[in-house]
């Protein structure tokens, strides 16, 4: 910043190109947001989660990234379960900050750190609570729970945070998946919206064409979409309780007089980490005359 105090003017000149999980800064100078948020919304509600990227040149850095993970941690699992998430506890370690973060939140200057992990003989975790839930529910006790913003985040817009809740327990389950729609789920994943502008209901899956061209570099085409036929208003039902316990627990964090969202659990087939269950939050704060309004 200036002596004057005003802000630079973000610009390759500006703000340096750095190796690692993405400042704030440089997604806006190198990585700009290649979808809208009209866009994002439809991408989910289109049936085929795969349709959700990240900036290419933002995954080859992911991916030098991540092969330096695996070398020191031995898996990103280990690198997740063991240094970045912290369960039961707020985020310090993210570059990247959340309208909901406190406002004295201390962050830590990076999330790498020295090597402090043998791979050949990782911690323990501590044990599940005798009294865990059986799978992921809207009041799952929080030391379960890590909430972090995504150090990857797929290609939103400025003004939309993508979150990751990490959990403990499954979100899968047979408990809540009925035998007749979890072929389903396990092709598609679950999502769900928040906070919805009465104005602005989620985008039909029938206005997708309408969003393919800004999908264009990853060859994107409907017929190479992967997407179950429309069920019986039972078999929606169904999915849509399948994913109950997790849109009530992300109404729960993101109150839908200021947030609205869209949120999703990729299938197996989509999960970079299978071994971990997270749901992924889009969360677009609303502007204080939309919150006045309180339509939602």
């Amino acid at each position: 910043m200036p002596s004057d105090g005003t802000p630079l003017e973000l610009s390759h000149k500006t703000v340096p190109l750095g190796t690692g999980p993405p400042t704030k800064e440089e997604l806006l100078v190198y990585y700009p947001a290649k979808f809208t948020w009209h866009q994002l919304k439809t991408f989910v509600n289109s049936g085929d989660l795969g349709l959700l990227k990240r900036d290419k040149k933002l995954q080859q850095r992911y991916d030098v990234w991540a092969k330096g993970m695996r070398a020191q941690y031995g898996s990103i699992v280990n690198y997740l379960m063991y240094k970045r998430l912290r369960w039961g506890e707020p985020d310090t370690q993210s570059l990247l900050s959340s309208a909901l973060d406190g406002v004295t939140t201390e962050r830590t200057a990076g999330i790498e750190g020295p090597p402090q992990f043998d791979p050949q003989n990782p911690p323990s975790l501590p044990p599940l609570p005798a009294n865990a839930p059986a799978y992921f529910t809207a009041d799952t006790p929080p030391e379960l729970i890590s909430i972090i913003l995504n150090d990857w985040p797929y290609s939103v817009p400025p003004q939309i945070e993508h979150t990751l809740v990490w959990t403990r327990v499954p979100i899968f389950h047979t408990a809540i998946i009925h035998p007749s729609v979890e072929k389903r789920v396990h092709q598609d994943g679950l999502w769900g919206f928040t906070g919805t502008p009465k104005d602005s209901p989620p985008p039909s899956p029938s206005t997708l064409p309408e969003c393919l061209p800004a999908l264009q570099e990853w060859n994107v085409t409907l017929d190479k979409m992967i997407i179950s036929p429309k069920g019986t208003k039972e078999e929606e039902e169904l999915v849509r309780r399948a994913g109950a316990e997790v849109n009530e627990f992300v109404k729960s964090r993101w109150n839908e007089r200021e947030w609205e969202t869209a949120w999703f659990v990729n299938p197996p087939r989509l999960q970079s980490v299978p071994g971990l269950a997270h749901v992924h939050v889009f969360a677009r704060n609303k502007s204080p005359e939309e919150i006045t309004r309180g339509e939602y």
